[in-house]
């Protein structure tokens, strides 16, 4: 209940509306008491031969002539006369009957019939009007919450670091944003009607039943812990079955984007049997969760009706043969206690609800709770450019358990191009996510102009880094958009990139050109071709340092040796730092520096290493070993 308050509050905004919600409720809750009261007057048609005569079953022709001239007004008696007779009587205890005897003086509708239908049309329409304000209050909080959290879900995951993501599969971090804060909007209003609207109903219907007859309303009190303990029963039951439920969609959903994202692997393999099976088994197993979750909340309402339609078949009989009440208080009497029942009833319904958001806001709230593992420090500066030389200074980096960087020292000046390269799992693309802070190191230094990295903003110190990764990132919008990325960058600049990147090439022969829309992740274009449009984008944002990690992975020869050419065009222009496999790529780089399990073992110009660095050497020659053989081939 604390995650559902602290989620609606998060925003200041919502409080008025809650106000509002709760205002609105107590609005419907007078107009339902005041329905029943009406319904109450139109029944009251004229007062009891036995009432007003005397209080036994039997009344004598004596007791009749004794009373008659104290009630007639003239020759005959009329409702209006009754009614006053028993309003003046002391030993008239029922209150209700003196309130309904002030209401039809009031009104003057002892005879006008219209005066009683025009009174309860006007308690319908004030009833409708707080019904259709409390529930559309209610939909626009629960609609402004979930939007809220997803935007606050949205805008906190995006400063958290890369280990986060390694953590959490799309699909668990999907449904959390998409799901739970649906989840937790709809609970807040089964938690505000709960917890706030109903005890408020339950005081005030109670209270008007004791007002009405006390010895009446201690039944009330016989059927109430009937209600209480299936309530508390089936909140536990929920609660535990609905974090199972949840953690098992995240399965479900993972299972689903990973077929979606490797369908070509699976028909290659012809493998639809095995997906089919494993889909089946997490969708029979999601079923079986939602048939027993759909089992308990559909369990306290046919348990809570059985106990309460006693219990007012009990006040009825009660009411009318022993306490002697008419039709018109009893009717009055059980609505109340309709209001009181209703509430308590809909308690386990709403509660199930309440519980399902709870345990989503504790999924929520278990990553918007989550601190940056690079937090952004206060007092920085900020980097506006690149002006001397980026340095290493014996820098160790751990990756939970394990030593990725050991010891690392090297200094890259402004303007020179320098290769990093070594074996698969060397520690290569763990140096250049470490320069942009994507992780923070445990020892040593990086430093830009002399200044520890933490001295500058990250949002600044990125700004000075252009990346390339092997795995290109485009989204689903024009090639123009792709290309300047976020930025109003001019046409020509964006077409200049292109052409850097050799990029044109295959855009000026698009239809559309560069207003070409890429489909999702550019899956409508070639590796190559996507390759390229990333390295455009990189170029486009002329910033001083240009990463390209594997950049050239997926291009063909003769893609690579244009992008050999555009890499040898900005030497001295831009500061590059360059891993790759294919050591054409890299043999004319002003330093190489070799990696090996994450310790620089050799550090040089390609002939220097050659010379000194034995796994070089044998590196270079494989190599070349074998594009002899395939030229020769």
């Amino acid at each position: 209940m604390k995650l559902l308050l602290q989620a609606a509050l998060r925003t200041k905004r919502h409080f008025g509306i809650v106000l509002l919600n709760l205002l609105f409720c107590l609005g419907l809750l007078v107009a339902s008491q005041m329905e029943m009261f009406g319904f109450g007057l139109i029944t009251r048609t004229g007062t009891d031969f036995f009432t007003l005569f005397g209080k036994e079953d039997r009344v004598t022709l004596e007791q009749i002539e004794k009373k008659w001239p104290k009630i007639a007004n003239g020759g005959a008696i009329t409702p209006k006369d009754a009614s006053l007779y028993l309003l003046h009587q002391k030993k008239e205890r029922n209150p209700l009957t003196k309130l309904m005897i002030r209401a039809q003086h009031s009104l003057n509708s002892f005879s006008r019939i219209e005066v009683l239908i025009g009174v309860l049309v006007a308690i319908a329409i004030f009833k409708a009007l707080m019904l259709f304000c409390s529930r559309y209050v209610s939909q626009l909080l629960s609609i402004r919450i979930s939007k809220d959290l997803r935007q606050q879900y949205f805008d906190h995951i995006q400063t958290l670091p890369l280990s986060f993501y390694q953590k959490f599969n799309t699909g668990a971090l999907a449904a959390r944003v998409g799901g739970d804060a649906s989840q937790i909007a709809f609970s807040l209003n089964s938690a505000i009607t709960n917890y706030f609207q109903t005890p408020f109903t339950i005081l005030s219907s109670l209270s008007v039943c004791f007002y009405i007859s006390w010895r009446l309303s201690i039944v009330i009190f016989i059927g109430l812990p009937l209600i209480v303990l299936p309530v508390v029963f089936v909140t536990r039951k929920v609660k535990q079955i609905t974090r199972r439920w949840q953690k098992h969609q995240e399965r479900f959903s993972s299972v689903l984007i990973d077929f979606l994202s490797g369908i070509k692997t699976v028909k290659i393999f012809s493998m639809e049997n095995f997906s089919k099976k494993k889909y089946e088994e997490q969708n029979a197993e999601m079923a079986r969760l939602e048939a027993k979750t759909a089992k308990y909340d559909l369990l306290t309402r046919p348990i809570l009706h059985t106990v309460t339609m006693i219990c007012l078949g009990g006040v009825i009989f009660y009411g009318l043969y022993v306490l002697k009440m008419n039709i018109s208080e009893l009717l009055i009497y059980c609505g109340m206690l309709h209001l009181f029942y209703e509430p308590v009833k809909k308690f386990a319904e709403e509660n199930t609800n309440i519980q399902k958001g709870v345990v989503a806001a504790e999924r929520l709230f278990e990553v918007l709770n989550m601190e940056p593992h690079v937090p952004c420090e206060k007092h920085t500066e900020e980097l506006t450019t690149f002006s001397d030389a980026l340095e290493f200074d014996h820098v160790w980096f751990r990756y939970e358990d394990r030593w990725i960087i050991k010891d690392l020292s090297f200094t890259i000046k402004k303007g020179e191009t320098v290769a990093i390269i070594g074996a698969t799992g060397a520690g290569k693309s763990t140096i250049v996510e470490l320069i942009p802070r994507l992780y923070d190191i445990q020892k040593g230094e990086i430093r830009i102009d002399g200044k520890p990295l933490k001295a500058y903003s990250q949002k600044s110190l990125r700004k000075q880094i252009a990346f390339v990764s092997q795995k290109p990132f485009l989204f689903y919008d024009s090639i123009l958009s792709n290309i300047s990325y976020g930025k109003k960058l001019s046409e020509e600049r964006v077409k200049m990139a292109a052409k850097q990147a050799y990029a044109d090439e295959f855009i000026d022969k698009l239809p559309l050109g560069y207003l070409t829309q890429l489909a999702e992740t550019g899956k409508n274009f070639s590796g190559g071709q996507q390759q390229r449009l990333a390295i455009a984008r990189a170029l486009a944002k002329q910033a001083p340092i240009l990463i390209l990690d594997e950049a050239t992975s997926a291009l063909d020869s003769l893609s690579e040796q244009r992008i050999q050419q555009a890499i040898a065009n900005l030497h001295g222009k831009l500061t590059q730092i360059l891993i790759a496999h294919r050591l054409t790529t890299i043999e004319h780089a002003d330093r190489i520096i070799f990696l090996e399990d994450g310790t620089k073992i050799g550090e040089g110009t390609k002939d220097e290493l050659l010379a000194t660095c034995v796994p070089f050497r044998l590196m270079w020659e494989t190599h070349f070993l074998k594009e002899s053989v395939v030229d020769t081939v």
